[in-house]
């Protein structure tokens, strides 16, 4: 059954991906559908990560001692200085190490 589901869930990804992107299939978006669309990742992403920084135990924690809201601080610093993926991880990689070990002693 399970194998069932993830197949048809793949085939259903295909298809409604494979309808926008093939050139000689009829349906193309008008602008302000394009324009709705646009905003469906930075939707998408806020809605995985504002539940792992803010929240502990299921608890809001805006704390101080919140090693995911320290890190998360210093990756949006590093990400607004330097434009680079691979220097903002590794920041708040190492912010996120850093303030678990420190916040633990």
């Amino acid at each position: 059954m399970t194998l069932l589901t993830i197949a048809l869930m793949a085939l259903i990804t295909f298809t409604t991906r494979y309808l926008f992107i093939h050139p000689r299939l009829p349906v193309r978006l008008g602008a302000k559908m394009a324009k709705l669309l646009s905003f469906s990742a930075p939707a998408v992403l806020t809605a995985i990560w504002v539940p792992i920084i803010f929240i502990q135990q299921g608890e809001l924690n805006v704390s101080l001692h919140n090693p995911y809201l320290i890190a998360a601080s210093f990756a949006i610093v590093a990400a607004a200085k330097s434009k680079s993926i691979y220097l903002t991880m590794f920041i708040g990689l190492i912010a996120f190490v850093l303030s678990r070990y420190l916040l633990t002693l």
